[in-house]
């Protein structure tokens, strides 16, 4: 007889992927960096930060990145705490604050940016500019931005459990990725995350 119980368990809520105020690459994340670019830490958090030189032709990036995130074969669902304090407007698959939900090194290929979530001042959206929805995302408060992706590949993304984006035929590598994606000048963002979670079903 098991001196533990098989039987009498509790199944975990969610599979923490990122806890903030610890470093990220002892959590199994990697970079990806241009400069100017800055990563901090916080009691909490984790604060990514890039910005634009005066009549640079290129911007600083810093991308945060963690392979076998979830089974890229089943549905997933992530939830991302984060404050964006300060974004530029996205471009057409680029955006200075962006949540990968899929991704390929080192930049993300055409269809991992086509369904990134870009987060705006005052909207978030597809980045291939397919569907948007107003939301105050620089507001000083966090948020849960939760992307589920259920087993028909249909994606909804929601804010605070209010469903805001979906998407068809939504393709998966079990890689993702946070923060700045672009060089693209004057496209960047200071965001400070709190957590990444994997929800369990």
């Amino acid at each position: 007889m098991p001196a533990t119980s098989t039987t009498t368990w509790t199944a975990r809520a969610s599979v923490p992927l990122l806890v903030g105020g610890t470093d990220i690459a002892e959590q199994g994340w990697a970079t990806v960096v241009q400069t100017p670019n800055t990563l901090t830490y916080g009691a909490d958090h984790v604060r990514l930060a890039t910005s634009t030189n005066p009549g640079g032709r290129t911007s600083g990036q810093l991308l945060i990145t963690r392979a076998n995130a979830f089974d890229a074969t089943k549905p997933f669902k992530l939830q991302v705490t984060m404050q964006v304090e300060a974004v530029n407007n996205h471009n057409q698959l680029d955006s200075g604050a962006g949540i990968l939900g899929s991704f390929t090194p080192p930049f993300g290929n055409s269809t991992d940016r086509s369904q990134m979530i870009y987060l705006d001042n005052a909207a978030i959206g597809w980045s291939d500019d397919t569907q948007s929805s107003a939301f105050p995302t620089t507001d000083g408060a966090y948020h849960v931005y939760e992307l589920a992706v259920d087993a028909a590949k249909v994606a909804t993304v929601s804010i605070d459990g209010v469903a805001k984006l979906t998407r068809n035929n939504f393709t998966a590598t079990g890689t993702i990725a946070i923060g700045d994606q672009t060089n693209d000048p004057n496209v960047d963002g200071t965001v400070r995350i709190k957590s990444v979670e994997r929800i369990c079903p």
